[in-house]
Order: structure tokens, then C-alpha cells, then sequence
């Protein structure tokens, strides 16, 4: 049985990942013998495979130590141990591709219990290396992580360097240097912030490309996502300048972006210049630029994380629960944090009268993110955890069922959360078939019929190991112990909010 993404998205989904060969082998009757013996036979369970948009029902998932061996309805289990999942649903691992890292015992915690077993961590936190290498050393259970650069900003930063670890630069020469030492440091990947200057912005794509490491994060205010394209930027984070060049006053908005002079810090003042100009874009709708704007975005597969988990946050911040089930695995200082985020920041001179355009500003968002989709331009699930209203693990299944709101259909937009951010990493998660990672997560509901099934996990596989539903709940009881005692000072220091 195939569930079609749409024709554009298939297309996508066939140029990441090679389709003809590994449906056929998905589908083939499979003999498989585990020639070491031993490993772990999932058994009559159905698989959905969102690489190729195949769904096999009851099939046998062969996993050898931290890989997939086969998958088929003939797997010869020759000494596994069977785990029968008659009536559960098997996808791959999930993935955040937009995260910061918040307090020990938190986060990896809280995303093997979601089923997120890829991440990648925005803001170049030692937090995140550390936990990468005790995870690496299997002295610690948690995701696969890929750790980017400290934010490199423009001079002076809107990002107080007393509540963050940022870099600025303010020309070519000084743009190329954090380049260099960036990837001294070990950074995977180079992250772009807001009030990077053009000059200094192309600069900094060059040394990357010299230095064969991608560059990604925000598109610079004072360059067109047209360029960031052209340079080869790999990712754009957020939705708060895709209206700008599909709008008819796009001359006028790049003017009034041009006069904007912040000072050091004053994150707030970005944030409150740059929504006018948003709303302005989004009631200048243009079809015919955005076509011409989505369809080079799609060619130069520049993929999009909209981290609409934050947008809603952000644009809904004096209704936003503050009160949720969730937040007892937060400790009290990260949510306190978030708190001083969104009255400094996002409330910050908002009137109760201007909620309704914020509203409809996030209605817009929804559009574009489906706009994005149809024209063939690679999507991929990011949260901003440490944002309002944004959890660890948790937002991933957020984020999905914003996608489907947004009118994508679920194969896609689990698509968004699998198959691409392993194509965009280049690894082997993010599909189940032969030899690929044996990164899974089991559910007790099919997400196709309602993608909020994500929720519903009874079990997650993380480099071969089971973790079954027992195993689960003490993981997230021993999370909420840790939220609950851990000291302030042990918290990572400043918000990451925005830092990708």
C-alpha cells in the first residue's frame, strides 16, 4: 500500500533518496539470516516508510546490534529475541533539527521518551558536545546530535554577549576569521544570525565553501533569501522574512530594513521592528513572486525549518499556556527564563488590542509553510526548544501536527521529520531498511489516520536498543525527579531563544 505525499514531494523524497531500488527491496520477499546470531526480531508489525511513502503491514523489522538488518514478511529469525508488535505501527527515529540545549539530565532524557533520536543543536553549546561525546562513549543514552558554531551576528549584536556566546563581525575580514575559528573549535556546521552585513555575509559563505563546511541559520536581514540561495546556504530557520520578496512592496520593505539602527542587546527592538514589516509583506501577497522565489528555493534545495512550535509561541504569547502538564519536566529556572522572554521581548510594548493581528499573522505562516511544501521546497521539523511553550522531545509531535494543519498530509510531513534530515546530514537514519541506522519508534495508533498518533509511543529503538513502554515511563520519571531538584546555577545559561 502506498500513501502519496503529493506529485511535487514525491519528487523530492525520489531525488534524496534513491527510491527504485529501496522500495523494491522493502517489498520483495525477504530471506534473512542474522549470521552472528542473536539480535532483536520485531515481529508483524506494520511499517511506514516516509523515504519511499510505503506502508508495509505486518512485516518483520531484523535489527543487529545498532543497524537494521532486514525487513520483510520472510525474516528467518535464527536466535533474535521476537518482540511481537501485532497491531503497532514502527516509523524511523524523529528529528529536531533546530534545538538548544537546556540542563543535564533534561533534554536527552526527554527526547529518547518522544522518539527523537536525531538532533541538532543551534547554538554551539559545550552542554550538547559534552552530552554528544558521553553519548558517542555509550555512557549515556540519547539522540545523535551535530553540533553547530557559536551565533555569528552582526557588530553590534541584538544578542546581549552576557546571556549568550556570540561572535560579531562587522566586515569581510572579520566574518572570515569566526569562520576559521568556529571550525577549529570542532563546529559542524557555521550558523548565520540576523544583523550579519552583506559584505561580511558573503564573505563568510565563501570561507565556508573554501572550508567544505555548510552554513546555515538565519537569513541575514540586509540580504535577499534569493542570495542566500545563490551562496548556498543550506538551511533557513523561521518563517520572520519569507514574506518579504513575495510581496509587492518589497522595494519599500527593504528600504525600511535598511534604516533600522539597534543597539547592542536589543533584541527586543529587532523584534518589535521587524513585525510591522511582516505584516505589511503578508497583505502584499504576490503569487507570481512567490513562485519565482519557491521555485528557486526548491531548485538550490535550501531547506526550510519553519519552527512553527515557536511561531506560535511567539505570536500568541499573552494566551500561551503557561500552566502545562509539560513544564514539570522543565526545571524552574528554564522556565522562568522563558518567562523573562516573553515579557521583555515579546510582550514588550504589545497591546491586548494588536493579539487579533498577531493571530492572523501566525494564519499567514500556516499558508506559507504549504505554499513551501507545493512548490517542491525540502521542509524539515525544528522546535526552538527553550522557547515558549516548547519542550524537549515533546514539540517534535507539535510540530508535526502544525505541518498537517498547515494542509500537509502526514506521510510528508513525517517525511520532514525522517527521511530529510538524513538526507540534509548525510546518515543512515531516517528510513527503515537494510542497512540503516536501527533508530525507530513503535506507536499504538496509525499516524497517517491521525498524525497526532505520534503521541501514542509505546517503545523507541536508539542504535539497536529496545526501550519498551516500562523502560519509557522511568525515563520521563526520572526526568521529572531531575526537573525538580536541580539547582539553578546547573541550568545553561542565557536564552537560546531565536539562536539558530
Amino acid at each position: 500500500m502506498t500513501r502519496n505525499f503529493s506529485r511535487r514531494s514525491m519528487m523530492v523524497a525520489g531525488a534524496a533518496t534513491g527510491l527504485a531500488g529501496a522500495a523494491a527491496a522493502l517489498t520483495r520477499p525477504v530471506v534473512a539470516v542474522a549470521q552472528r546470531g542473536g539480535g532483536t526480531a520485531f515481529t508483524h508489525v506494520t511499517v511506514i516508510d516516509p523515504a519511499s511513502g510505503r506502508v508495509l503491514p505486518d512485516v518483520t523489522v531484523l535489527v543487529l546490534g545498532d543497524t537494521i538488518a532486514d525487513v520483510g514478511r520472510h525474516v528467518r529469525l535464527d536466535g533474535a529475541t521476537e518482540v511481537d508488535l501485532r497491531g503497532r505501527f514502527v516509523i524511523p527515529g524523529l528529528a529536531d533539527m533546530h534545538t538548544h540545549a537546556l540542563a543535564e539530565g533534561i533534554d536527552t532524557g526527554l527526547y529518547i521518551a518522544n522518539g527523537v533520536t536525531t538532533v541538532r543543536e543551534m547554538a554551539g553549546s559545550p552542554l550538547a558536545r559534552d552530552w554528544r561525546t558521553r553519548i558517542e562513549a555509550g555512557t549515556l543514552l540519547g539522540p545523535r546530535y551535530t553540533v553547530g558554531s557559536r551565533m555569528i551576528d552582526g557588530a553590534p549584536s541584538i544578542w546581549d554577549p552576557k546571556w549568550l556566546d556570540v561572535v560579531q563581525v562587522d566586515d569581510p575580514a572579520s566574518a572570515r576569521a569566526a569562520v576559521r575559528e568556529e571550525i577549529a573549535r570542532g563546529a559542524d556546521f557555521i550558523k548565520v544570525y540576523s544583523r550579519v552585513p552583506k559584505d561580511a555575509y558573503r564573505a563568510l559563505a565563501a570561507e565556508a565553501h573554501r572550508h567544505d563546511v555548510p552554513f546555515v541559520g538565519h537569513c541575514p536581514d540586509v540580504v535577499s533569501l534569493e542570495e542566500v540561495a545563490d551562496l548556498g546556504q543550506a538551511s533557513v530557520e523561521h518563517l520572520f522574512w519569507t514574506p518579504f520578496e513575495t510581496s509587492t512592496k518589497e522595494a519599500w520593505i527593504r528600504a525600511e530594513i535598511q534604516r533600522i539602527r539597534l543597539g547592542l542587546g536589543d533584541y527586543a527592538g529587532w523584534f518589535a521592528a521587524l513585525h510591522p514589516l511582516e505584516w505589511t509583506a503578508a497583505h502584499t501577497y504576490s503569487p507570481v513572486k512567490a513562485r519565482h522565489l519557491h521555485s528557486k528555493l526548491a531548485r538550490r534545495r535550501v531547506r526550510q525549518v519553519p519552527t512553527l512550535a515557536m511561531h506560535r509561541g511567539l505570536d500568541f504569547a499573552r494566551t500561551v499556556d503557561t500552566n502545562h502538564p509539560r513544564d514539570k519536566y522543565l526545571p524552574a529556572s528554564a522556565l522562568a527564563s522563558q518567562e523573562l522572554a516573553k515579557q521583555e521581548f515579546y510582550l514588550k510594548n504589545r497591546k491586548p488590542s494588536d493579539d487579533a493581528r498577531w493571530a492572523a499573522m501566525f494564519d499567514h505562516r500556516l499558508r506559507t509553510v504549504h505554499r513551501l511544501h507545493e512548490a517542491g521546497v525540502p521542509l524539515m521539523t525544528g522546535t526552538d526548544t527553550g522557547t515558549l511553550a516548547v519542550w524537549p522531545g515533546f514539540s517534535v509531535h507539535d510540530e508535526l501536527e502544525l505541518f498537517v494543519a498547515a494542509g500537509i498530509p502526514p506521510m510528508a510531513a513525517l517525511h520532514a521529520a525522517t527521511a530529510e534530515p538524513a538526507a540534509f546530514l548525510g546518515t543512515r537514519t531516517g528510513r527503515i531498511a537494510p542497512n540503516h541506522a536501527a533508530d525507530l519508534v513503535i506507536l499504538d495508533a496509525d499516524p497517517l489516520h491521525d498524525i497526532r498518533n505520534t503521541q501514542k509511543l509505546s517503545g523507541v529503538v536508539v542504535r539497536g536498543r529496545h526501550i519498551d513502554a516500562e523502560e519509557r515511563t522511568r525515563l520521563l520519571a526520572d526526568v521529572e525527579h531531575t526537573a525538580a531538584t536541580t539547582p539553578e546555577e546547573t541550568v545553561a545559561t542565557g536564552c537560546p531563544c531565536h539562536t539558530g
